[in-house]
């Protein structure tokens, strides 16, 4: 993803920096679909545990990987795994719960203005 291209927020779409390289993340339909199979759990299930706080690593690498491949990246479980967060856990948790969030929420899109 160029610096600077739209994100959509009204599909869901956040922008992360991610090993100093800027992505698009969004949890299409096939994402979804993609995590209620590596997760045995439907995304209501999903939703239900983030909200009781009851996510592991493993769920944290499985929905950014399936968000970044929905924004069109083409990164495996592994990949995600080996990045690097800053400040570790805790931001690699805030960018998979703005993910899930997004995914369920939506918002207007930015005005074409916006920096």
């Amino acid at each position: 993803m160029s610096e600077g291209a739209p994100i959509n927020k009204a599909r869901g779409e956040i922008a992360a920096t991610l090993n100093g390289k800027r992505y698009k993340l969004v949890l299409t339909l096939g994402a979804l679909a993609e995590l209620e199979a590596a997760l045995g759990e439907n995304i209501i299930q999903l939703a239900d545990r983030f909200a009781k706080r009851q996510i592991g690593a493993s769920d944290i690498v499985h929905i950014l990987a399936a968000g970044l491949r929905g924004g069109g990246a083409e990164i495996s479980e592994e990949e995600v795994r080996a990045m690097q967060f800053p400040r570790g856990a805790a931001e690699a948790l805030e960018i998979a719960s703005r993910l899930l969030s997004a995914a369920f929420a939506g918002e207007e899109d930015e005005p074409s203005g916006s920096a």
